[in-house]
Formats: C-alpha cells, structure tokens, sequence
C-alpha cells in the first residue's frame, strides 16, 4: 500500500527525518508524517504548500481559520518576503523546494471553507475577516479570485438588514420545510431559500474550476474537518447547517459564549467539496496529546460518518501532519516507539500494565502472563524484561499505593507559592487537595493569578453587575461608605470587607447580600479604573459601560480599559473563592501578565514585563514549594504552556540568586487535559464532601463561569461539574487497578470515603527544568 503512495520531495525529506515509514498498513488506513513540534509542524506544512504552488500555478486552494495554522501563516510568511536572501535559498534547498521558482501566489483561486451564519465579514471574530488578513493580504493572493463565503446581505430584502430578519441572529431551519406563520418568518424562509442556493451556487463554482487541488484543514474535538461535524455525509456539499455541541463550544470563544455559538449556524463546504477532485492533495495537521484521540479514530477507523475525517481515506495524495503528542495513541508508533527502547523505563512499565489491568477489568496484582500476553506492547516487556509477571505487576501495585501514601501525608512548615494562568485553574486542579493542606495553622499559602482573565467575562454578564451598581450607588448605605472613605482602591480593610459582605449572603442565604458585595467591589474598580470618585460622574461611567456592552458584538475585542475592568471581575471572584477558607486579599496576587492581550495570536512572553513580575513575588513570599499548571504540547488554552515557561524562567533566577535548590514545585492538571496515573506520583483521595464543596464554591465564586458560557467540549456545564467528573473517572481507574476492597475496606478514613482522585505531579527544580525545557522544545524551535 506504501508503494502506491505518491509523495513529493519535501515530505520525503520529513519522512526521513522522522524515522518513521510513511503508514503502517493495515491499522493506519491514511499516510502519516510526524515532526517534533508546533513551528515544525506550521513548517513542513508552509514547504509542502509553497513546493505544490510552485508545480501548480493558477491552481485552486483552501486553508484553515483559528489558532492551529499560526505557524504554516509565520513560515509561508517569512519564505515569501525572504525568498532571494541566501539564507532562505539554502533553507528552501535543503527542505525541498526549488529556490529558484517563486511562487505565483496570484494566480491562485482561494476558497473559504466555512463561516458562520449569519455574520457580517467585517467583524473581527469572522473567519472572512481573518482570511483577509492572513491569507489575501500577507500572502499576496489576488481578492478578484477568491471564492469567499459571504451571505450577510443574501437575500435580504432592501432597506432591511440580517439582523431585522433574524432577531438574536436565530435561524429556524424548520422553515425549509413548512410555511412561515407570521410575515418574519415567510421572510425568513425566503431568505433561507436563497442561502441555500447561494450555497449550491458556490459549490458549482468550485467544480467548474476542476475542485479543490490543494486543502490545508485542522480537526476538532468531535473529528470535524471545516464544519462537517460529526455524522456528517462523505458525500456532502456546500451547505447551510447546524452544529453540534463539541463545535459550538469550541466555537464559544471566537462568538463571545456558548449562548451564542448554540443558535449560529454555519456555511460549510462539504466533505464531498474537499474530495471532489481525485488528485486534490489534502492535508489535516493537528498539534498536542489533546488531539490525540480524534486524530487516532481519523487514521485508524474505517471509513465512516462518524468520523467525518475518514472521507479523506480515498485520496491518494491525503496526509496528516502530526506533531508527536497528537500521533501519541496511534497503536503501531506506540509500539514501535516501545520497541526501540533499550531499556523499559519504570514509568513505561507502569503505563502499559496499568493499561492492561483496565482493559482486563483486573487489578494489576491479579494480572496473569496470559493477560499480559494478550496485548502486545507488555507481551514485548516479558520477552525483554528479566522480571517475572507477579513481579512486573507487583511494582506497579506498590508503586501506586505510595503515590496514595504521599496524597494523604500531612504537610506542615511549608510556604506555599500557587500559581495558576486563568482564576479557577487552582480550584479546577486541586482543590480537594488544598482543603486538607489549609487545615493546619503551621502552613502559608499565597494564590497567585498570572493573568487577568478577562476573556471569560462576556459583555451581558458585565451589563449584569453594572445594573446591579446602579441600584445601590445612591442608597444611604453606600453614600455613608463613600464618606468614610471605604471604596479607597488602597483600603486593604475595605476590600476585605466586600469579601466578608458577600460570602455572609452566602451564608444567609441572601441573595440581597451578595448583590451588595458585588456593587461594593465593582464601584472600587471604577473609582481606580477612572479616578473619579463623584457619584454622578461615576454614574455616568456605569451608563457608559452598560452601552458599550449591549451595542458591541460578541467576540470582540475589547479596548484596554474595557479589558481591565473585565479582568477585575475575574480577580474579584478569586478573591472570594480563598475567603471561603479564610484567606484575605493580601494572600491573593493579580500580577495581570502583559504577553495576554486576547488577540488571536498570544504573544511570547518577555523577561521584563512578564517574567520579573513573578520573579520578584518569588523574593517577596520564598516559597517552599510552587505549584504550577502543567499542561503538554498544544493542550488547553496555550496560556497556560507560556505562564509555566514564565515560571520556568522566573524559578532559574531566583535559584541562582537565592541557592536555594530546596524548592519543590508540584504539576497540576484540570479539565483540559489529564495525567495519567503513571506520569502523576501523587494521589488524592477526594470524598464526596470535598466535590459538594468544590461545586458550590464554584458556583457562588465564580459568578461570570456560572452560565458556562466558555464550556469545554467534553461537557455540556460548568467546569466544577467537568472537574468532578474526571476526578470520579480517576477514581474508578484506581479502583480497577487495586481492587474495591483495598478503598471500601481500607484502615485510613479518607480511602474509605473516597470517590474520587486528584493526579499530581512532584518535582525538583531540576526535574521541573528538564521537563519545562521539553515542553518548550515541542512548541518552539529550541
């Protein structure tokens, strides 16, 4: 099947490179080529684009939207303006591509892929406008050749607009198959009807032009490739359609929250569309162990409507560019990485065995040889292993229940330095864990955010509060408290104060009460924010704000000022979520990190603005152990990978001023991705008591989460509800693995009352560096 294959000069170089073959016949069913990391993967795919140009003038292409080509958009970018220097001919030599040939990026046809519906193309959150800026304007294609997807004004009556024939932008599909009841919705169905045909009109359009030669797509959460979600037809078309929920919330932060992904509709093309033309070259290319698991059903699955990326199976020329995490589950480089290790690391061991124990349903001490022979990989750890299977299986087992040991040991003398990139990071990733910790007086604990957070707060939730401050910036309670000088942005006693006030309505039950917190705190932001401390100049501000919320567009981005005030929200209910355990807010710190600015495109950090603020908290607390979100490659908002290599950096200084090499700092993980139980070495036991206090905690704190408006795409709710759930999945994991018994019956009270499990990760600094370096190296060309 290899043979058959054809494949051009610059992925025989990566090919070989990788040390890879092409596909392993007959589990991968679509050629593979994988790099190291997430510039690489952009590279490779900015080579083998401009090597089909430069073979292909005149030819019709279509690339992705969103943050996954932010690297392919840089390296076609850098090429381009760069393509006489020297060292770019070498570069383009050695990659294969004929430096002598510049690309005729305007001969080229552009198609879009998909867009939302309905939406106007100038907004920022659309992906037109996106196209245009990424794709027309750097990469010098000519707008009289692109086939853009723009249906804003079809079919809309004159002097009417989308929006008056689609209030709140809903959409009622049903129309295309009944009669309209009132004059809105007979012109809603026409209108719909000349969508529809836009789209048959656009999908011919591409055919007559031969179809597609040259597709650059990413994958979603449920498989999706444009918006051909899963179920899709393979035989699908150009169309107008629904989405379903892994695609809605993946698309929550692009249209401002999930309230609004639910009810917009997109214009994709079809997986048919993309297949059209039998010597199309098509290549989906996914980064991050996040991705691992779709990208596995994609390549492995036969083909099949439920994995939408399977349609691909029948071009010769398809591809999936991978970094290494998202080619992590595919079971024939698993095996082969095994296989080429000379010797089994203890860590490798406990993985595959703990592997077999789950998909045996056995604990690991009942494992027999003929269990373990049954799965390949830890059939090869017997033939290579001089360990006995009871042996082999009773490491593991010991090894685990010392990790159960060092999650139930109590912690005393210890200053502790939590760090989290977003405000429920903490909360998400061990909470369970530090109710048990705070329970000792001997202990200090300081909560430090690195980012403001304000894309989490959507404008309606920002309206909410301002109307509720306006209720109460006239009372007499409030006037006395401006005449004392309480909202003072500097009067520690008074921000305290606010905390005391809402969590006692929380108390009580008191609704009245926490809206009297909230109002205490907003108006001390904007006293600060506008340094103006008049109630009517203040009064008018709030009007201010309230119209800059209800006329502005979700998803947009949001003026500097707007974005402080949003971020304080954020830090407000942070703020209150460490009162519930007694904790004021000079134990809490807003450091408000400048590399998050909420373009597209996040920014590195930089040692001055991002890395000093963080190393000066170091001096300031000398902690004795820093705990640290700890995400891998292209997993989770990439947020999280550029605060831990902010603290990376922050932690080489302070070690080399301080000498301190005494540091601990302790990996966590939450509801973006996960350890598994042989890369975390600790383990928390979380009673039922713990997850009612998480949940409501989170519940009453985090009043901008509370709607779930930026869900994940494992779960329709809120986060505390997703963290449960995995925390309860661990659980049941070890309880597979060391048997029912050993918790129901077990000496220790918290085993007993577990039903749940935090994962973490302990290291010293110069684990914590090896491991941070790692990470860097599959982001970054380090």
């Amino acid at each position: 099947m290899t043979n058959k294959i054809n494949i051009s000069k610059v992925e025989q170089i990566a090919l070989e490179k990788s040390k890879r073959k092409l596909i392993y016949p007959p589990t991968e069913k679509t050629a593979v080529i994988e790099v190291d990391n997430f510039p690489a993967l952009g590279k490779l795919a900015a080579l083998r684009f401009l090597e089909w140009v430069q073979n292909n003038p005149g030819g019709v292409i279509s690339l992705p939207t969103g943050r996954t080509p932010e690297h392919f958009i840089k390296w076609v970018s850098f090429y381009l303006q760069n393509w006489n220097s020297p060292n770019t001919e070498k570069e383009l030599d050695e990659f294969g591509v004929e430096p002598g040939l510049i690309p005729n990026m305007k001969s080229l046809t552009f198609v879009q892929i998909d867009e939302f519906y309905p939406i106007n193309p100038t907004q920022n959150n659309s992906f037109g406008h996106y196209i245009n800026k990424f794709y027309l304007q750097e990469f010098g294609l000519d707008r009289k050749k692109a086939l853009l997807l723009d249906a804003w004004t079809t079919g809309i009556p004159n002097g009417k607009t989308a929006a008056d024939i689609f209030p709140n932008e809903i959409v009622d599909l049903s129309l295309r198959t009944r009669y309209g009841k009132t004059n809105l919705e007979r012109q809603q169905k026409d209108v719909i009807e000349k969508v529809d045909q836009y789209c048959t009109d656009f999908e011919m359009k591409i055919r007559e032009l031969g179809g597609i030669g040259f597709f650059l797509g990413g994958i979603g959460p449920d498989g999706h490739i444009g918006f051909n979600v899963r179920g899709s037809d393979h035989y699908s078309t150009t169309r107008l359609t629904a989405t379903n929920y892994e695609t809605q919330a993946a698309a929550a932060s692009d249209l401002g929250g999930i309230e609004v992904a639910r009810n917009r509709l997109v214009i994709t093309i079809g997986l048919r569309t993309i297949t059209f033309n039998p010597d199309a070259v098509a290549i989906i290319i996914a980064a991050g162990e996040a991705k691992a698991r779709v990208i596995r059903e994609a390549i492995e699955k036969p083909s099949s409507n439920a994995y939408p990326a399977t349609a691909l199976q029948k071009l010769k020329n398809a591809r999936f560019y991978l970094t290494k995490g998202a080619a992590s589950k595919l079971e024939e480089r698993r095996y082969d990485d095994l296989i080429r290790l000379d010797e089994i690391p203890a860590e490798t061991a406990e993985y595959h065995i703990i592997e077999a124990a789950l998909q045996h349903g056995k604990k690991v001490e009942d494992l027999t040889a003929n269990d373990l022979n049954l799965r390949r990989s830890t059939k090869w750890m017997l033939k290579k292993s001089e360990r006995k299977p009871k042996e082999m299986c009773a490491l593991v087992r010991d090894s685990l229940v010392a990790k159960l040991d060092l999650g139930l040991e109590q912690l005393e003398n210890k200053i502790f330095l939590h760090t989290a990139p977003h405000h429920d990071d903490i909360m998400l990733g061990y909470w369970a864990y530090i109710i048990h910790l705070v329970r000792t007086p001997l202990n200090h604990h300081y909560f430090n955010y690195m980012t403001s957070g304000f894309n989490a707060v959507t404008n309606a939730y920002a309206a909410r509060l301002l109307a509720n401050l306006l209720e109460h910036i006239e009372t007499s309670s409030f006037q006395a408290l401006m005449r004392e000088n309480y909202f003072d942005p500097n009067n520690e006693s008074g921000r305290n104060r606010d905390v005391y006030q809402y969590l006692d309505g929380v108390a009580a039950h008191s609704k009245t009460m926490q809206r009297e917190g909230e109002a205490r705190r907003l108006l001390r932001n904007l006293i600060f924010l506008f340094e103006e401390t008049g109630v009517v100049q203040l009064k008018n501000r709030v009007s201010e704000l309230i119209q800059y919320f209800e006329t502005q567009y979700p998803g947009k981005k949001d003026l500097p000022h707007i974005q402080q005030f949003k971020g304080m929200i954020r830090e407000w209910e942070a703020d209150l979520l460490w009162g519930y355990l007694g904790f004021n807010c000079s134990d809490v710190n807003h450091l408000r990190l400048g590399f998050y600015k909420g373009d597209i495109f996040t920014e590195e950090p930089e040692i001055d603005r991002d890395v000093s603020p963080v190393l000066n908290l170091l001096r300031k607390i000398k902690p004795d152990i820093v705990t640290v979100a700890l995400d891998p490659e292209g997993s989770g908002p990439d947020t999280h990978y550029k605060v831990q290599q902010v603290i990376y950096e922050a932690l080489k200084l302070y070690q080399k001023e301080s000498g301190r090499d005494d540091i601990e700092v302790w990996g966590y993980r939450n509801v973006w991705f996960r350890f598994h139980p042989s890369d975390a070495d600790v383990l928390v036991p979380v009673s039922l008591n713990s997850m009612a206090v998480l949940e409501n905690a989170f519940e009453k704190s985090f009043g901008s989460q509370r709607d779930a408006s930026f869900p994940s795409y494992e779960l329709d709710g809120t986060f505390s509800r997703l963290a449960r759930k995995i925390m309860v999945e661990q659980y049941q994991d070890m309880k597979v693995c060391l048997g029912r018994e050993f918790f129901n019956e077990n000496e220790h009270p918290r085993l007993r009352a577990s039903h749940g499990m935090v994962y973490l990760k302990k290291m010293n600094l110069e684990e914590f560096y090896a491991r941070s370096y790692q990470i860097r190296k599959t982001i970054e060309n380090v």
